[in-house]
C-alpha cells in the first residue's frame, strides 16, 4: 500500500491541473509513480519534464536508452521500473539475451561491447556515482559528448524515480506484471 494516496486530476487545484494534463499528454497516462509525485505538484512537473526529455526527445538510440533503464532498475532492485520498461525494451530491439543477462546480474559479462558498455555505465554510476576512465571513454566514443551527458542524466533520473517508488511504496500500475525476479 502506498504511503500517500495517489493524486488524481480532480485532487489538484485548478492552477495545478495542467501538470497532470502535461504528464498524461506526454506519456499517454499518469502512472502511479507520477500520481505519488503529484503530492508535490511542482516537483512532479520538474521531474516529469526531465523524464519527457530523456524518454522522448533525447537523441539516444531507444535500444541503448532501454538497456540503461533496465540496468538501472536492476541495480536499484526496482520491480516497478523493470516491469514497466521490459516490454518497451523488447519493442526497441533489445535482445532477450541482453534482458536475461541484466536480470540475472551477469551483464555486462557475455554481452557484445556495444551493449555491455551501457550496462556497465549504469552499474558504475549507481554504485560509484561516476564512471571509471575506460567506461567513460567507451561511452563517449560510442555516443559523443551530448548523448554521454544524456546517458548520465538518464541513470540519475531513473535512480531518482526508484528512490521515490521504494520510499513511498508505489505499486505497479494496473495491467503491469511483476517480472524482475523471474
Amino acid at each position: 500500500m502506498p504511503k500517500f494516496p495517489y493524486v488524481n486530476r480532480d485532487d489538484l487545484t485548478n492552477a495545478n491541473r495542467h501538470i497532470y494534463d502535461e504528464i498524461a499528454g506526454s506519456r499517454g497516462s499518469v502512472g502511479h509513480v507520477f500520481q505519488a509525485l503529484l503530492t508535490s505538484p511542482e516537483v512532479a512537473e520538474v521531474v516529469s519534464a526531465v523524464g519527457e526529455y530523456i524518454r522522448y526527445r533525447s537523441p539516444i538510440d531507444p535500444m541503448i536508452r532501454e538497456i540503461a533503464i533496465l540496468a538501472t532498475a536492476k541495480e536499484n532492485d526496482n520491480d516497478y521500473e523493470w516491469s514497466s520498461h521490459v516490454t518497451i525494451a523488447r519493442a526497441a530491439g533489445v535482445r532477450e539475451e541482453v534482458i536475461d543477462a541484466i536480470r540475472s546480474g551477469k551483464a555486462p559479462m557475455g554481452l557484445p561491447a556495444k551493449e555491455g558498455v551501457f550496462v556497465q555505465a549504469a552499474k558504475e554510476l549507481f554504485r560509484n556515482g561516476t564512471l571509471n576512465v575506460q567506461t567513460f571513454q567507451a561511452v563517449e566514443h560510442l555516443l559523443g559528448p551530448l548523448q554521454t551527458v544524456d546517458l548520465i542524466v538518464l541513470v540519475g533520473y531513473y535512480s531518482l524515480l526508484s528512490r521515490v517508488i521504494t520510499t513511498l511504496d508505489v505499486e505497479l500500475d494496473e495491467g503491469v506484471q511483476s517480472n524482475l525476479r523471474e
